[in-house]
């Protein structure tokens, strides 16, 4: 299945709502109207809901307004999820008047495991799996570097994902054991897809076929799980990569942030 329009079915039909269905015991999820928010002990907050939300104007900005006071009392940052064929169309801009910032806007593609697992030859870098906490401070400051932002509350986020079987930690480093690029797979349980996450590579290590070594990884234990899709929401720099592997684009995503 290579049309568009099916897959984004397919992922609406099977595995949109593991964005805000958690089975780890340390979340707490509370619906309110159309959305749900997800909210941890130390991690930032959550918030998404269907492609219709079915509330406007003054309902929704109250709406809006409960997500931002409800992680403001808690002095916690969180991000509210939008994709780009939802409705209210006009829901980002309400975000941002209540506060919310644009994270950026990122195309969600959706490919074939089976078509991505081709071998990718590395000169002087190495890929491992791994689940140990150092290693995860290492890989978040290679993507601070990698994104050219702080990305450092991913740390919580990988703390509490290591020990979690649906998902698989790949780091990429030198010989001498410097992180240059890392990535996970996140199988959606019960369902028929994985994400891909990460993959952002340091400047000096960009070009030469890390980016889709790790996805080659990924695909291969994606196989092992049962799993057919693969999803990644993708910044301009990984798109042309990933569609030239044969991920095809099926909609555009949004996070928009709340910081304390």
């Amino acid at each position: 299945m290579t049309d568009a329009a099916a897959l984004l079915r397919a992922f609406a039909d099977q595995a949109r709502s593991a964005e805000w269905t958690s089975r780890d015991p340390n979340a707490t999820v509370d619906r309110d109207g159309p959305v749900f928010r997800v909210s941890w002990p130390h991690r930032r907050g959550f918030v998404a809901g269907p492609p219709d939300l079915g509330v406007t104007g003054r309902e929704l900005d109250e709406l809006i307004a409960r997500q931002r006071d409800f992680f403001a009392a808690r002095d916690q940052s969180a991000e509210w999820k939008t994709w780009g064929h939802d409705t209210p169309a006009d829901l980002p801009e309400r975000l941002v008047a209540a506060g919310f910032h644009s994270e950026g806007r990122e195309t969600v593609l959706i490919g074939l495991a089976e078509e991505m697992v081709a071998p990718v030859h590395l000169d002087g870098i190495t890929l491992r799996e791994t689940r140990d906490a150092a290693d995860i401070e290492r890989l978040v400051a290679s993507s601070s570097e990698a994104f050219g932002k702080d990305v450092s509350y991913l740390i919580p986020y990988l703390t509490d994902k290591k020990d979690d079987p649906d998902t698989v930690i790949v780091v990429a480093e030198t010989g001498d054991r410097r992180v240059v690029s890392s990535a996970r797979l996140e199988v959606v349980n019960g369902t028929e897809f994985g994400g891909l996450w990460g993959g952002g590579t340091v400047p000096e290590w960009r070009g030469r076929g890390i980016y889709r070594a790790l996805v080659a990884h990924r695909a291969k234990v994606a196989l092992t799980r049962g799993v057919k899709y693969l999803q990644v929401d993708a910044t301009e720099n990984s798109r042309p990569i990933l569609e030239r592997l044969g991920f095809v684009a099926v909609t555009t995503t949004t996070g928009y942030a709340l910081e304390p």
